[in-house]
Formats: C-alpha cells, structure tokens, sequence
C-alpha cells in the first residue's frame, strides 16, 4: 500500500516491533536507495524498466545492492523511486528475501517513497530531510550499486569523529585502483580528483579530471594550504557510498539549487567549509570490489569482473537468488538446469539461464544469455548481453551488443558491435545492422506507443525502429533538434574506450578562464599540474554530475579551440577522441554536438580576422580555420554534420549561422561575410553540398530576427553562384540527352 504525504507517496512494510525497539531505533543502521538517475543512458531498455531492475549477469541489479546493505547490518531500508516507481515496488514485494512481510528478510523495514516532482537526487534528499525519517548515521548509495565490501571498521571510525567532534557529518568512502586487473579499476571517463588531509583523512577539495580539457591545471583553493601536508589522489574509484549523519540533509535543504552529489553538494560544501563548519572524510580501502552500473561501459566491466570472479560471493554459482541452479561447468562458464548445448557447440566464459537451448555449431563466448533463449545451428555470440525468452536463429552473429527480452534476431542476421536492442524487437532473416553508427533499436516509442516500423533497418518481417533520444530528454537548445542519424556514435565509443588513449593532462577546475586570470596573481593560490598517462577508471557520481549540457558545450568548445589554436599542424585525431569521450561523460546529445563544434569553429575564425590574432580577412580566416590542422574538415564531416542527408547539413549550416551571430563584438555583417566563406570552403572541400546550403538558405529559422537576417544576406552572392551552377548543370544534362 502507498500513502499519500504531500508532494511525495510512501509504501511501507514493518515487521512487527519487538519489545523495547522504539527505545533502540536511533541505533538502527538507517540506508537510502537512490533508485533514479535522472538520465537516458539505458534507454531504450529503461522504456520498459528501470535501469535497477535490469539484469546483470541475470540477475535484477538492485539484488547486489540489497545484499551488500544486508551484509553490512543495515536494518532500516529507504528506497527512493520516481520512473517505474510501481514495478520496483511490486518487484520488492513479491520477492521471498526483500518483502518487508518476508520471515527470512534481514531488514526490519523497508521503505519506498516517491516524490512526483523531483528532477534531481538532490530533489530526492531535501525531501527526506522534511520526513525526518532518518534517526542517525545512515548510509547512502545508488540502485545500481555492486560490492562486497565490509563497513564495520569505517563505520567505527565515522562514529569516533562524530563523538570527537559533532561536525564531522559525512564519510566518502573510496576505493583505490591498485594494480588490480579486474575491468571495473580500469575503465576509463571523468576521473575524480579528491585532496586529502594525510593525517587524518579529511577531504579540503573535490574536483574532477575531463577527457577534453587541456589546461593541466587544477586550480587548489588557498584554504587547502592551512592545513600544511595534503594529498591530492586521482587514482581512486568513487563507487557511491557515503556515511551521512542526519546534517548532510540539512546541508541538502539549505543548498536548495544542488542537484548533484559531487559536483554540487561535495564540491560546495568543501568549498565554503569556513561558513558552514562541516568537515566531510574519507576512507580508502585496498581490498574488495565496489562499483556502479552507471552506464554501459561499466556495465560491460562489471559483468565481465563477475563472470571471472572478481565479485566473490557474487558469482553465477552462488545462486543469489532462490530460484537460480548455476553450476561451474568446462571452459570457466555457468549453465542453470535445463540448459540444453548441442554436440558441436561451445559454450566459452559465459553464463547461460535456465532452459536454454543452443544448437549444434554455435559459438557462444565472454557473454550472459538469459533464461528460456532458443539459440539455433553456426550461431556466433562473443561479448554480448541477451535477456530473457529471446530467439536467435541459424547462423546469425552477435558482437558486443545488448539485446533486451523477447528479441527474435533471424536467421543469418548480423549484429555488429554496439547494437542496443530493445524489447520484443524483431530483426528479419539477412539483415545486416549498420555499423556507423550502430544501431539502437526499440518497439516503442517514449510514450509507450508502438513505432512505426522501419523495414529499411529490421528488414520486411521485422519489428522496430531507430531510438531517438526526444527533444526534452535530449542536451540541446529547444529550437535546436536533432536529426537522430548519428545519435549512436557513442555506443562504438561505449564498447571501445579500452582502445582509446584519452589523456589525463587536463583538470576540471569548476572555475571559469576568467577566475584563473584573477587567481594567477593570488599569493596564497597555488596549481598543480596533472601528470600525462592513461585515465584508470569511472567515476560513479561524476558520470551523473557531467550530463548537464551546459558542463559539454563549454568544455567540448573550450578543447577544440585551444586544439584549433595550436601552433603545429598536429592531426586533428587526437582532439577528436577527447571530445568523443567527453560526449560520452556527458552523455550529450547528437545537436548539442553539433552546436559545440560550430561554435568553435566559428569562434576560432571569428578570432583569427583580430589583429592579435593576425587580422585576417574573411575568406582567409575561413580556409586557415578549416585546413591548418589535418583531420579537422574530415571531423566536421563526420561528427559535426554526421552523413550526407540535406538534413543534417541544414542543421550545421544553421548552427554556424548561430555561432557568428554569438561571437561578441563581431559585426553582423562581417559575421555574414565570414559565414559565406565557410559554406564556400565547406562546399569546396564536400563537407556541405549544394542542395542542403541551399535548404539551409530556405529554411525559415536562418532569417529569425534582424541579425540573423542581415547574417544570411550576406551569403546571398554564394546561393546565387550555386543556383546558378545548378541550372547549368541541368541545361547541360538535357544537351548531353539531346545529343544520344
């Protein structure tokens, strides 16, 4: 049952109260789930359920961060829901372990609560502060949460600093990467960057390293040196889990503009430790695993690090759930009872569900197949991820993809590396999926209705289209919309970044170019630079903190200009993998992508026609902006328009027509003149074709308001020319048929 209470909706289950238990429920171990994400990573597979209640290595995520709270003694379970609130209340509840009416669970009880409207976690902990649920320490942690490690001994130490002095109010526990091999210490994205008394594990700074920026520098503020020997640790793994007294809250509901529980709330309350007097800790463990499900990526890692037992107790064959049988069977798999394998077909690092069956001649390895799949005859499955009750027919191949429950992929179909497909999607026999970029396939549309099938892609006995990510769920301006066509690109990268070589030379300071330049000054302000070498893993709460659109564009246009500024003539490639990465971190959209490298480009021009930066002239500043570095025009081609559809080059010309007009100080008619000569060299180097500058010079929009307006007349003489040659072209076409 739910109950009604204000803006949010409780259900409650409790088991009975022992006698005395009201005396002793302040010394209950209290925990909140955060069991929403405020994000689309997973979509199209969270249409249809939460990213919690997705399996991994089959079984619904939620269970392992059930169990690691059961193992650490927690007895009071809060569990904050908001999209799918009703499916993971009704998971809990017919669960035999978790039910709060269950005899065998170990909570004393279990709590949901949603709030219908919350847009934040940091919606989610103001509104429990109001409740005053929470008696004393509690422990917080996110749905997706996978680890096996023991708090006793950081508890311990929590509590000795809360009774030495009230102020401590909140303990981070961290992570060291080590040389540990398992995947999950050495995926690669924003790294946290955390400064650490030495002496007693205090955290005076929290920050964060972006694959993009190339300042070098992390900006310390001048407080950190009061405390003389600091450490500043970019090699730990943020898993998520912080300690909290019932004053973080508070923190929470005074800071009413936080949103974000590194970015914000950790970052600020560090920041302005002097006003509020609350001293915040860590606690770094060597041993044990711990980390979150966050996005794909570490969906991949973790999977992996527990088919090969790095998880322990979670392996397959602990049988972590009732009603699973797995057995540790040859070539290091897992296989339930009922599993049929045909002679001739292997089954290699993996682990298969309950009653399904695998034809002769297949090959299936390093993957997770569900329960009740039919895999038939010269079937190839290597890294990929299938759910429950899916087909997948004679000599099909599955790489590296993740296909959802109830999928049916036909006979001699190929799925290549990065796919997504969603639920009860249908892929007809012979189609081969495209792999540039990869396909991401759902049944329905964001509103649940059914889509309108795409024979063009799943073939004319298939079932489904392209995803989508929708307007509002998408980074971009509202009057900016994405066309979809290359709204994959990150999934090579999710499934790739152990390839890439993203540098860590750049720091996130969270201060603008302008606070350096004041800062530069500063006696008591001090830099560190940032060493070079490979990034070593994921951040749990960056990912979360990285995906406002704002936190992209900026450092995606301030790296491709300081790339666009460099003196040598250095391959572009290399700024590109580092704005793919940070698109990745963000989890930004294909127009806010767009949006960025117009913007920079333009920039960089616009830049170039001042004197301090040589005075060019419009049409030179165009050419120089374009060819100065090699790889730039073949990454606008790719990544800024994304295909040779009118469309998309209408979209690009018009984010260039929107960059000039943003350039300050830049004359609208000069910005016109500099615009003219960027179509011409972008046509010259069959970057934009003719036919979509000219949908681009049609298009309503590029004549919204005087500046726009005076901006695009200014390209009039170069429409005219390719009007012109498009006629000739045709009168020349029609003398060619005159003459056969």
């Amino acid at each position: 049952m739910s109950k009604q209470g204000g803006k949010g909706a409780a259900g409650k289950g409790k088991k009975p109260a022992k006698a005395g238990g009201d005396d002793k429920r302040e010394d209950a171990l209290q925990a909140v789930i955060i069991a929403d994400y405020f994000q689309d990573r997973f979509r199209p597979f969270t249409l249809d359920k939460p990213r919690c209640l997705l399996p991994l290595v089959n079984i619904p995520v939620i269970e392992y961060t059930l169990e690691f709270l059961a193992s650490n003694g927690v007895q009071e379970v809060f569990i904050y829901c908001g999209t799918h609130s009703e499916d993971i209340e009704q998971y809990i509840h017919e669960s035999t372990r978790w039910s709060p009416n269950s005899a065998i669970s170990p909570f004393s009880s279990l709590e949901f609560i949603r709030v219908s409207d919350a847009t934040s976690v940091g919606d989610f902990l103001r509104d429990l502060d109001k409740r005053s649920l929470i008696s004393g320490d509690f422990i917080l942690v996110h749905g997706d949460l996978v680890a096996n490690i023991q708090l006793d001994g950081i508890l311990a130490k929590h509590r000795a600093r809360r009774e030495a002095n009230c102020d401590a109010c909140m303990t981070v526990v961290l992570r060291s990467v080590g040389e540990e091999p398992h995947r999950a210490a050495k995926a690669r994205g924003i790294t946290p960057v955390f400064v650490i008394d030495d002496t007693d594990g205090r955290c005076l700074q929290y920050d964060e390293i972006h694959p993009l920026m190339k300042d070098r520098r992390l900006l310390l503020d001048p407080s950190v040196f009061k405390h003389g020997s600091f450490e500043l640790r970019s090699d730990l793994i943020d898993c998520g889990i912080d300690i909290c007294t019932p004053d973080v809250l508070a923190l929470w509901s005074e800071s009413f503009d936080y949103e974000l529980p590194r970015k914000n709330f950790l970052h600020g309350v560090l920041k302005d430790w002097e006003l509020n007097g609350k001293l915040i800790y860590t606690e770094i463990f060597e041993n044990g695993y711990a980390a979150r499900a966050s996005n794909l990526q570490m969906y991949d890692c973790i999977s992996k690090d527990i088919l090969e037992r790095w998880v322990l107790p979670f392996a397959p064959d602990s049988n972590l759930m009732h009603d699973q049988s797995y057995q540790k069977v040859k070539n290091n798999s897992f296989v339930e009872s009922g599993v049929l394998v045909e002679r001739g077909s292997k089954v290699l690092q993996s682990a298969i569900g309950k009653d399904t069956s695998i034809k002769a001649g297949s090959v299936i390895s390093g993957s997770v197949v569900g329960r009740r799949c039919q895999v038939g005859k010269n079937v190839k499955i290597k890294d990929s991820y299938i759910f429950d009750d899916s087909t997948i027919e004679d000599g099909a191949v599955i790489t590296h993809s993740i296909l959802a429950g109830g999928v049916k992929i036909g006979a001699n179909a190929q799925i290549p590396e990065g796919s997504l497909i969603s639920y009860n999607v249908e892929i007809d026999r012979d189609v081969r999926l495209p792999t540039k970029p990869p396909a991401r396939i759902s049944a329905k549309t964001d509103n649940g209705q059914p889509v309108e099938n795409d024979a063009s892609l799943v073939g004319p006995g298939g079932k489904g289209a392209v995803y989508s990510v929708t307007a509002d769920d998408s980074d971009s301006d509202s009057d900016d919309e994405g066309d979809g066509d290359p709204a994959q690109l990150q999934n090579n990268l999710i499934y790739s970044l152990e390839g890439l070589n993203i540098s860590t030379l750049s720091v996130s300071t969270l201060a603008s170019e302008d606070d350096y330049d004041s800062d530069e000054d500063d006696e008591h302000a001090g830099y560190l630079h940032a060493g070079d070498g490979q990034r070593e893993r994921l951040s749990s709460f960056t990912s979360d903190d990285a995906s406002k659109p704002d936190a992209f564009h900026g450092d995606a246009v301030n790296g491709l200009v300081d790339a666009l500024r460099g003196d040598d003539n250095a391959d572009f490639d290399s700024a590109k993998l580092e704005f793919m990465g940070l698109r990745l971190a963000n989890n930004a959209s294909d127009s806010s992508m767009r949006r960025a490298i117009a913007v920079a480009f333009t920039k960089r021009a616009a830049e170039m026609l001042t004197p301090e930066h040589g005075g060019l002239e419009p049409a030179k500043a165009a050419e120089r902006v374009l060819k100065d570095k090699n790889g730039a025009v073949k990454f606008i081609k790719d990544v800024g328009v994304g295909g040779d559809d009118v469309k998309q080059q209408t979209e690009f010309a018009l984010a260039l027509q929107k960059g000039l007009v943003s350039v300050r100080g830049l004359e609208p008619s000069r910005a016109g003149t500099l615009l003219a000569a960027l179509l011409q060299q972008l046509y010259t180097l069959d970057v934009l074709e003719e036919d979509g500058i000219l949908a681009w010079w049609a298009d309503r929009r590029a004549a919204e308001g005087d500046t726009m307006t005076t901006v695009k007349e200014r390209c009039k003489v170069l429409v005219d020319w390719l009007e012109e040659a498009d006629e000739e072209d045709s009168d020349e076409d029609e003398d060619d048929e005159d003459s056969d």
